[in-house]
């Protein structure tokens, strides 16, 4: 399901980029993790490649990782309103030629200007109610733009505004690493295509979303399929009828909240790390594993600790704790509840008014909650304001840019997923499609299934 983009009003309220920059400037309480988010994203775009200010600023970025160019003078100087406005003009010149997906974790100055606002499988699926949309400008980050890709037309291009807007946590699960684990397991347990008496083959792979077409494309070349963090649950059902264990990749997290919450048992969960022969396992440990678990990471819900949720309930008596299940298991533990963005969105839209709600997701995300409902309390459990990284980097000045482009004729940033790798990825999307989860039980909790 996908939202509709706030009113003006409740917009200011959330607005992520002013709270940064009244911190900044000390007009306003509260603390960020780096003053350099006040800066616009060209600023980084010049210097060294990085991921940018922000939860991801300490990964490391591969070498190679795509970069923007120059953002011209023109869009880095204007005001907010005046790139407002021509957001606004280039999209009316433009009408149902072009169609503007927002993720819920964009800063709310983007958001404004989306059609679809929602997560990026929510998204990519929009876009497939535009079929005659000559573009798609995805206001997300590289995979999502990958996948979006995968899903439209040939005709339709899918353009990233700022392609320095990558992922730390799907960068760090690389094709190559990925292919040499399996060689590495082959090793392990033979031929990785035999089925054993219950036709069950040694192990699935399973490839979360956040991931790159190139891994999506594995899985499918390799008879797995690609799971949300709304449907991880259905999917390893799914993955367990067809392999005696998954390979499951690139957040650690999610596979491990997601399969405890099952029944898996956290000695048959060992952790792949790719710099290690066998992952730094024994072979032993491989035969008796239920879940591989790729050692990944969003740094967004890394930074939610079970000290945030204590203070949470000492602050606010009655207070509900929701996490996303990208945040670690003791986390996920201590929480009242746990699911994806959309979950969290329809929680806090289901409660009765009054409720306080402490939420361990994206900031932006977050504070637009706390804007859009204010009958409730709603903060982030993390009192430091540190949005994603990577998200941050799409700013208005690089949504009005793309947009006057396509005014002018002209594509630019256009993401291209090619055919080789695009066929083996789609199939593991369509089992994902295929992959139904049994009939919904009224009241039941959720921990990201």
């Amino acid at each position: 399901m996908t939202i509709a983009p706030p009113a003006s009003d409740v917009r200011a309220a959330a607005s992520v980029d002013r709270s940064i920059r009244l911190i900044t400037k000390g007009a306003s309480g509260g603390e960020t993790c780096s003053p350099e988010l006040a800066k616009g994203p060209w600023e980084f775009d010049r210097g060294p490649a990085g991921y940018g200010p922000g939860s991801s600023m300490g990964d490391v970025i591969p070498t190679g990782s795509p970069r923007q160019g120059a953002l011209p003078e023109a869009y880095r100087t204007a005001s907010d309103a005046e790139l407002h406005d021509r957001i606004l003009a280039a999209k009316a010149t433009l009408g149902d030629r072009v169609v503007v997906l927002g993720h819920f974790y964009q800063r709310d100055e983007v958001i404004e200007h989306a059609d679809f606002v929602g997560d990026s499988f929510q998204l990519a699926n929009a876009a497939l109610t535009r079929p005659d949309a000559e573009a798609i400008v995805f206001c997300g980050v590289h995979f999502m733009a990958e996948t979006a890709d995968l899903l439209s037309t040939p005709d339709q291009a899918v353009i990233l505004p700022n392609l320095a807007a990558g992922c730390s946590m799907a960068d760090m699960a690389d094709e190559s690493s990925v292919e040499e684990c399996w060689e590495q397991l082959e090793s392990v347990y033979g031929d990785l295509a035999a089925v054993d008496a219950d036709g069950r083959v040694p192990v699935i792979p399973v490839t979360y979303m956040n991931s790159s077409a190139a891994l999506k494309g594995f899985v499918g070349r390799n008879g797995g399929i690609v799971c949300t963090s709304s449907n991880a649950k259905t999917v390893l059902e799914w993955a367990f009828e067809r392999g005696q264990r998954v390979l499951f990749f690139p957040d650690q997290h999610l596979g491990r909240n997601t399969a405890k919450a099952m029944g898996v048992p956290l000695e048959q969960m060992p952790m792949w790390n790719p710099r290690k022969p066998l992952g730094g396992n024994t072979a032993d440990e491989l035969e008796d594993a239920r879940v591989i678990l790729w050692h990944g990471f969003c740094s967004v819900h890394k930074r939610f600790t079970v000290d945030q949720i204590a203070a949470a309930r000492e602050t606010h008596p009655g207070v509900q704790v929701i996490v996303h299940p990208e945040c670690p298991m003791p986390v996920v533990d201590a929480a009242d509840a746990a699911g994806s963005t959309d979950f969290i969105v329809k929680a806090i839209q289901a409660a009765p008014a009054g409720s306080t709600f402490a939420i361990g997701t994206e900031i932006n995300l977050v504070q637009r909650l706390a804007a859009e409902y204010p009958q409730h309390t709603i903060f982030c459990l993390d009192p430091v304001v540190c949005p994603c990284s990577t998200m941050y980097r799409i700013h208005p000045g690089y949504l009005a840019w793309v947009l006057e482009e396509l005014v002018a004729g002209r594509v630019v940033n256009r993401i291209t997923v090619p055919e080789a790798v695009a066929d083996p990825a789609r199939l593991a999307l369509e089992r994902m499609l295929a992959a139904k989860p049994p009939a919904a039980v009224v009241g039941a909790a959720s921990t990201g299934a």
